[in-house]
């Protein structure tokens, strides 16, 4: 409960800060012995809160751009049913063959992260159909593993839309909303949620996101990035020895 509760609260931090909490409660779930596909899914519960606060705060900017959040919406609530639904047709053992795979190209995906954000004033446009399409793409990969969906979507977005790059996070926390949102209950449906270990952390990552906005303004964003990066490495070793 320790182990959990620390790792919740970290995760919430760094989010705040960064992102990555995942590579964080999913690494701990793994060392207190859940399989994998619990791991994943217990991990999407205790992100969504800190999901759903961000897209609160960003209210104003999503209705900004609401016919175009209505439509992407749309197609990450089809795309992350999809991706929850093929991570259950999966026993433990075929996604423990994935998860190292999995954690390597999301851990270079979050240290890439700085590089793929857009820049904050580029010419804003309806986004295209390649956007489209982008989207629905991350929306599977997100309700089947999550780690680095935020940063992908940004990418998305920044690519084929562009624009004020706060309308763009807006966006991205109202799709992260969507996508997880469906994947817990798809999830939950199944029985693949470990709920003892999500009572432990949900109210310490919900902690962790209100003081990970004390350090925000004193921690490095670089020095948060540093250390996701470090346990997206060290997981994606364990899991390859593992495998």
């Amino acid at each position: 409960m320790t182990l959990l509760f620390a790792a919740g609260f970290l995760s919430g931090v760094v989010n705040a800060i960064a992102g990555g909490g995942t590579f964080l409660t999913f690494g701990a779930m793994t060392l207190v012995g859940l399989p994998p596909i619990v791991a994943n899914a217990t991990s999407s519960i205790t992100q969504f809160p800190g999901y759903v606060t961000s897209a609160l705060a960003y209210a104003r900017e999503i209705r900004a751009d609401l016919r175009e959040a209505m439509i992407l919406g749309a197609l990450s609530l089809v795309g992350g049913l999809s991706g929850a639904l093929l991570l259950l047709s999966l026993s433990n053992p075929s996604f423990r063959a994935l998860v190292p795979w999995l954690l390597l190209a999301a851990t270079v995906l979050f240290a890439a992260g700085p590089y793929l954000k857009p820049k904050a004033l580029s010419p804003e446009k309806p986004i295209s159909p390649a956007g489209l399409a982008g989207q629905f793409v991350t929306s599977i990969y997100g309700g089947f593993f999550g780690a680095g969906m935020g940063i992908m979507t940004l990418a998305v977005l920044g690519l084929t839309k562009g624009g004020d790059y706060h309308r763009l996070n807006a966006l991205k926390n109202f799709l992260a909303v969507v996508i997880a949102g469906m994947a817990i209950v798809v999830f939950t449906g199944g029985d693949v949620v470990g709920w003892p270990q999500a009572a432990v952390m949900v109210p310490a990552a919900a902690i962790g996101g209100y003081s990970g906005v004390w350090a925000a303004r004193r921690v490095p964003q670089a020095a948060i990035r540093a250390l996701v990066v470090g346990v997206g490495l060290m997981l994606t070793a364990y899991y390859f020895v593992k495998a």
